[in-house]
């Protein structure tokens, strides 16, 4: 129906970095940068990430297994109004304690909520059933301690979707490509 015939770029001498999604900024301060550059953005993304991924060379994993859930405004203001009363009834709860929940927005409709997070409130976080888990450091990635089958893995994929999808109603989706 259309054809792009001609793009202007406008490229800006100087960068403007975003450095508030996750824990860049706090490992940036650990890192004691004392001008922020894109090498060191991307270094300390290094740390974070090798800080909280297996070495493949000695656990096999497939990184990042599950999208992080984005939703529209509405679906996230229900979210949030049921979350902040789940999180009342555990203040009040003895040995309870508060755990608010992280989201990121993107823009005025839509915000994303981290999987790993949802995944960790269901009880993910380093479990392990036989040779498949989710690793104790980062609940989005699953781990293959040695000799689990696809199917295995597969099937442990589907009870993380479905208590994610019992306990907040929202049904994570796999970023990996299952063959």
């Amino acid at each position: 129906q259309f054809a792009i015939l001609n793009v202007t770029f406008r490229l800006r001498k100087k960068p403007v970095f975003n450095i508030s999604y996750g824990a860049i900024e706090a490992e940036l301060e650990k890192m004691k940068v004392p001008v922020l550059s894109v090498k060191a953005i991307s270094d300390a993304i290094v740390l974070i990430r090798t800080s909280k991924l297996p070495d493949p060379k000695i656990v096999g994993n497939a990184g990042s297994f599950f999208k992080n859930p984005v939703m529209n405004k509405n679906d996230f203001l229900v979210f949030e109004k049921r979350e902040s009363a789940r999180n009342l009834l555990k203040e009040n709860d003895v040995k309870g304690e508060q755990v608010p929940f992280p989201y990121f927005q993107i823009n005025d409709n839509l915000y994303k909520i981290p999987a790993g997070w949802l995944i960790e409130q269901c009880g993910f976080k380093g479990l392990r059933k036989g040779e498949v888990g989710c690793y104790e450091k980062q609940a989005l990635v699953l781990v293959n301690y040695g000799h689990a089958t696809g199917t295995e893995v597969y099937d442990f994929s589907e009870k993380i979707i479905n208590s994610v999808n019992e306990k907040f109603n929202i049904l994570l989706e796999r970023e990996v490509n299952i063959v």
